[in-house]
């Protein structure tokens, strides 16, 4: 008996998340419904609608903090292995890339704002610290957008080299640097700004245009080019 009140496949037709979708569509779900289609099936002790909702208490009812679960977080609740806790991250990184895959790529960048929007979607789950580039046409248009290092929580090392090299491959003759603050503060360090002025000066010996640094925090993001840093 206590198995049968567990399991979703026993609750009443219009309860299971499942036919729910089916019959009313995805907008008719709670979070934790659909997070529970994810995780498919619950334990002797609870369904898949209350795993859900563990993991949504664990990140505070926030589906933003529920992005940055790791998978030994979701796997911290009895009940989520290793198979569900890939089924809920794949699904979390799909929505991500889905995100991404709308921006406007054909058009040209028209303001920082525009970039901003962007790295928000990009950075937004992340712990640490990344560094990455935008290498841009002459009309400002993205060609390719590539992570350049990863570090920690306080930082990351960036070789104005590599950065140098990837934009001749690109063949891009603009660029915009970026990276994040995980503690939400986007004001820049006296190493993001040296870092900004080696990185000028060795696109400007290669006829490449630094068009801007942003920092992305919480709190908005920083622009070196709006506050004439550049």
């Amino acid at each position: 008996m206590t198995e049968k009140k567990y399991s979703i496949k026993h609750w009443a037709k219009d309860d299971r998340p499942r036919e729910k979708m089916l019959q009313h569509g995805a907008d008719a779900l709670s979070n934790s419904e659909l997070l529970a289609i994810l995780i498919q099936n619950g334990t002797r002790q609870k369904s898949a609608v209350d795993l859900a909702k563990e993991i949504l208490t664990m990140c505070k009812n926030n589906l933003l903090l529920l992005g940055r679960l790791s998978l030994k977080d979701l796997m911290k609740i009895k009940g989520i292995g290793k198979a569900k806790a890939i089924m809920i991250a794949a699904a979390l990184e799909l929505g991500r890339r889905r995100q991404v895959s709308e921006l406007p790529y054909s058009h040209s960048i028209k303001s920082s704002a525009d970039v901003a929007e962007f790295l928000k979607i990009k950075f937004w789950d992340l712990r640490h610290e990344v560094f990455a580039v935008i290498f841009l046409n002459r009309a400002n248009k993205i060609l390719h957008w590539e992570v350049i290092s990863e570090g920690g929580i306080t930082g990351t090392v960036v070789d104005p080299r590599i950065i140098m090299r990837r934009a001749l491959e690109e063949n891009a003759v603009q660029i915009i640097l970026c990276h994040n603050h995980p503690s939400g503060n986007v004001q820049p360090s006296a190493a993001d700004k040296d870092i900004t002025k080696k990185i000028k000066e060795a696109a400007k010996l290669l006829d490449i245009t630094l068009l801007d640094h942003l920092i992305v925090g919480e709190a908005g993001y920083y622009s070196f080019a709006d506050e004439g840093l550049l």
